[in-house]
C-alpha cells in the first residue's frame, strides 16, 4: 500500500505480526516508509534513532490525532476505543499537509 502526501509517495507496511508490532520502526535510520498498526491506540518511540510523525485514525481512516516530528523516548495514547483505532507511523514531516478530519486513502500502486 502507498500513501501520497507532500508530493511524495510513501510505502505503508501493515504491522500485523507480533514482531512487526513489537519492533515497528525501532532502530531504523533514514526512514522512508510508513507503518500502519491496526487495532491500536498507543505507541512509544523508545529506541528510535530519529523523529517520526504519528497519525491516529478512526475506523473510517479519518484522522483523529496527529503528532509531527515526535522525538524518541515518548509515549502516545489516543483516547478512543482500541478496536476502532489505528496508528500510522510516518517519516518525520511526512504528515505536514495532513489535517485532523482528513480521510486517509491508501493506494495499491
Amino acid at each position: 500500500m502507498y500513501l501520497n502526501t507532500n508530493k511524495n509517495k510513501y510505502e505503508i507496511i501493515m504491522a500485523t505480526t507480533f514482531f512487526k508490532r513489537l519492533f515497528g520502526l525501532m532502530g531504523q535510520k533514514n526512514i522512508q516508509s510508513g507503518l500502519l498498526f491496526p487495532k491500536c491506540n498507543s505507541i512509544h518511540t523508545f529506541f528510535m534513532k530519529e523523529n517520526i510523525d504519528i497519525v491516529g485514525l478512526d475506523e473510517n481512516f479519518e484522522v483523529i490525532y496527529k503528532y509531527e516530528n515526535l522525538p524518541p523516548n515518548k509515549i502516545i495514547k489516543i483516547k478512543n476505543d482500541r478496536k476502532k483505532t489505528s496508528i500510522l507511523e510516518l517519516p518525520k514531516h511526512a504528515s505536514q499537509k495532513i489535517k485532523v478530519g482528513t480521510i486517509i486513502i491508501l493506494n495499491e500502486d
